[in-house]
Formats: C-alpha cells, structure tokens, sequence
C-alpha cells in the first residue's frame, strides 16, 4: 500500500519534487501521522547514489459514529462504523482477522439510522483507490434503504418541507404525533470509477457514476404526494486537489466541478404534458441535469505555517428538459449546520451558519382564486454560498488534532434562475472549534450570528450554535 504511493523509484536521478510529492500521498492516505512523516536521504559517496528513508508513525485510521439529533419531532440516533484498511483479497484468510483483513487501504463503510418506529435508514459503502492493483484508478459501490413514516401536517410542513402558510415559522415539536398512514421510502445504489489524469497535471481526478434511485411516496409532503418514481442518472465530477494535509490543509486547493444527468425522456418521446395533471404520469420517470461547483484554496499567514485562510465558493442550479417535468427530488435545502437527524435523499442540504436550519430555502407560492397566497413550498432549485476562515492550530498530535476558527459566510437559494441576484445574499460571522479524534473523526461546535432577517422566519437569524460531524469539504 505504501509502495504504490511513492514517486521516488529505485534507479531514478534524485528529485526534490518527485520527493515532496510522495510526502504528500502518503499524508493522504490517512493511515499515518502526517506532522511526522520523514524523508531521510542518506547519500552514499562510493557508489554515488543517494538512499531515501521514509519515517512514518502509523496512526490509527478507523472511526466510529454514535450520535444523536432532533428531528421531526423526534430524535434519532446514527450508528456508524467506518474501516479504512480493509482487505477483500484477505477476507477468506483466517489469519488475516485481527479482528478484520486489513492491508490493501480499501474502505469499508456501514451506517444506520432510526428513532425505533418512525424513521430507519441502512447505508453500506465500498471503495477500492486502486483498482486492479496498477493504477490509481478507483472503484466505489453504495447502497441504501430509507423508511420514513408522517408525522403531523401540521408540523412537516414547518419545520422541514416547507409547506404551511407564509410567515407561519417553526412550531414546537412536543405538540405533534407520529402518522403511520403516511410514508416516504427510497432504496436505491451507486457505481462510481475514477482515474487520475495526467493532463493539464496529476492533481485532476476524473469520476464517473451511475447510480438508481427508487421513490415510494404515500401522502407525502414533497411536491409530489403519491406514486412511485424512478431515478436513473449518470454523474461526472472533474476535481483537483492539490492540499498538503487532509486533517489540518495549509496550503494547497481544492476544485470540483461536476454535472448529473438524467435521460431527457419527454424530449425521446415528444409527449405534451401541458394538461397532463396526474402526478404518477408526470413523474414516474424523473428528468433533469443539476450542476454543482465548489472550490477551497488554503495560504498560511505566518512563517511558522500555524494560521491559515481558508477561502471557499460552493454553488449548484438544478434545471429541467420540459418546463412542465420539473424533478420534485434533488432540490436543495440552505441553512444552518448542514446537519439533521434524517438523511435526505430527495435533497441536497447546504449548511450557512449563523441561522437556523433549513430556513433559507427559496419558496414558492400557491395562490387562491382571488390571488391570495393560500400556501407554500420550499422549491430551492439554485444556490450560492460564499466562506471564509481563519484556522489555527492548538494541538497536532496523532491523539486529537484540535483548531479554533473565524468565520465569515454569505449565501442564498433561489427558485429559478432569472430569479438569481448575487449580491442577495444572507450574511453571517461566528467563532468555532474542529476536533479530529482518530476513533470518532471530526466533530465540532460553531457559534454564529447572521445579520439579515429572513422573510416569514423571524428568528431564524441572530445568535445560533452549530454542532459539526464528519468532513465540511
């Protein structure tokens, strides 16, 4: 696994870069302390060559989740277990469990969800960073399950989908009970590759994905309340990553850009669906292509390379083949910690600190005969956020890496785009702290206090805290 990483080989002239670039690697691995990874040279004047030594400090690299959150009106816990040397090549090896095969820097994934009635949601996850052994071509495979079960109208609407009357704002969650006659299920798996280009540089990784998902709605509270839809889509996502160190990133950036795609049937078929009313037929088979940008760039301040700013811009649109198809699913959902006790499938949460969650969500209206705004929907089919952070580090060790943080963030959804404005955005500013144990990963708390109001939440804005797990970027 270390062997594969190195761009230093026997036989080759000594080169500096060739050097720090193996650095580099192997601190990405995750499996070593990356504040202690050494390279040694020992030249050796008679034969004149020069021998390289490579001092690392194995880390322990597994993580396990066991959290809990309020959500819906109700809490629910999350167990996860997360491997990161697994070895499928030594499954069948009953020396090699100790207590699992590990050794080929494969990961190995389960996690689960539920609240014992109302909610349940499995996740099982494999990837493969080289695939065949040769090249640093990676292999991804992901299923799920979700169940969920109503709660309340009253309260869904509220505090998560969105639909209740304008201004109406969150309710108190202890008022309202479960509703089993209602339910949102979705099963559904991915199959991703991706290859390490060497053009314009080998810091760009090319992935492709084609993943199904399937959609069992009863009296739900999306767009769409009943029927079932399917959703097959390809993914590729263009990324280069250049940063130092995954847990504590001086230098370096980080870029993404990618666009999903789904086949454009009502285009294939030339069907009208102006009069078509019945939600089944309109989205039995959903269609849209969604695309998504997101880039970091890290400086050190000082000479000691100890503070950091982080700059970072994140956006996405969601757009539709037939203005009548438009996909109830894959919205997005913008505020607050980016965090919640249910895992959404049927949307994409974006966290802005210094506001409560999910309430930044661009709405659309419904209105009566006689023009009123009778009620509304969380419709966000575009967003921008902008951030910046001052990062510090109290502590590197392979036992907990700790930082304290400022922060300075900006951003908006809106429902279309010639509704896009941006210079319209919702401001915030905080202080937190990121603490990465080797065993539970990264978790953190932020304090946040966004300064402009946000119509129909009176007191989404001002001061909030925010708790933090796993990976911001």
């Amino acid at each position: 696994m270390v062997r594969r990483e190195l761009r230093t080989k026997p036989g080759e002239l000594f080169n500096k870069a060739a050097l720090i670039r193996t650095v580099r690697e192997l601190a990405q691995l995750g499996h070593f302390d990356p504040e202690k990874i050494n390279p040694v040279p020992i030249p050796d004047p008679d034969k004149g060559t020069v021998n390289l030594e490579y001092n690392l400090e194995e880390k322990a690299n597994d993580q396990v989740e066991l959290s809990g959150g309020w959500g819906a009106g109700m809490f629910v816990g999350s167990l996860g277990l997360k491997f990161s040397n697994f070895s499928v090549r030594n499954f069948f090896n009953k020396e090699a469990w100790r207590p699992l095969p590990t050794g080929d820097g494969q990961t190995l994934s389960v996690r689960a969800q539920t609240n014992g009635k109302y909610y349940q949601s499995y996740s099982l996850s494999f990837v493969e960073p080289w695939l065949g052994g040769k090249k640093p071509n990676s292999l991804s495979v992901n299923i799920y399950r979700s169940i969920q079960t109503g709660v309340s109208r009253n309260y869904m609407p509220n505090s998560y989908y969105g639909y209740s009357s304008y201004g109406s704002g969150y309710n108190d969650p202890y008022a309202f009970q479960g509703d089993d006659s209602k339910h949102f299920k979705v099963f559904g798996g991915s199959v991703g590759l991706g290859r390490r280009l060497s053009w314009p540089d080998d810091y760009f990784t090319l992935y492709n994905e084609l993943s199904y998902q399937y959609y069992d709605l009863k009296d739900w509270y999306f767009l769409m309340n009943d029927g079932y839809s399917h959703n097959l889509r390809f993914k590729v996502m263009l990324s280069r990553r250049s940063i130092d160190n995954p847990l504590y990133t001086r230098t370096g950036s980080d870029f993404t850009i990618g666009v999903e795609v789904t086949p454009p049937y009502s285009l294939i078929t030339g069907k009208d669906y102006s009069d078509v009313t019945d939600q089944q037929e309109l989205y039995k088979m959903i269609e849209y292509h969604k695309w998504t940008f997101k880039g970091a760039m890290f400086k050190p301040l000082d000479a000691g390379d100890k503070l950091v700013l982080m700059s970072k811009v994140e956006g996405g649109f969601l757009g539709y083949y037939n203005k009548y198809l438009k996909s109830p699913f894959e919205k997005y959902t913008l505020g607050g910690d980016g965090m919640s006790g249910y895992s959404y499938y049927g949307s994409e949460t974006v966290g802005l600190r210094g506001y409560e969650n999910n309430t930044l969500t661009a709405m659309s209206y419904v209105y009566d005969e006689e023009g009123e705004r009778s009620s509304a929907a969380q419709d966000a089919n575009m967003y921008t956020k902008l951030t910046m952070e001052l990062r510090y580090p109290l502590t590197l060790q392979p036992s907990a890496t700790v930082y304290g943080l400022l922060f300075l963030e900006a951003g908006n959804s809106w429902s279309e785009f010639r509704d896009y404005s941006p210079f319209d955005l919702h401001r915030s500013a905080g202080v937190g702290v990121r603490i990465f144990l080797p065993m539970f990963g990264l978790m953190g708390i932020d304090w946040g206090y966004g300064f402009d109001e946000v119509p129909g939440y009176p007191s989404a804005a001002g001061s909030n805290f925010h708790f933090v797990m796993g990976q911001n970027f």
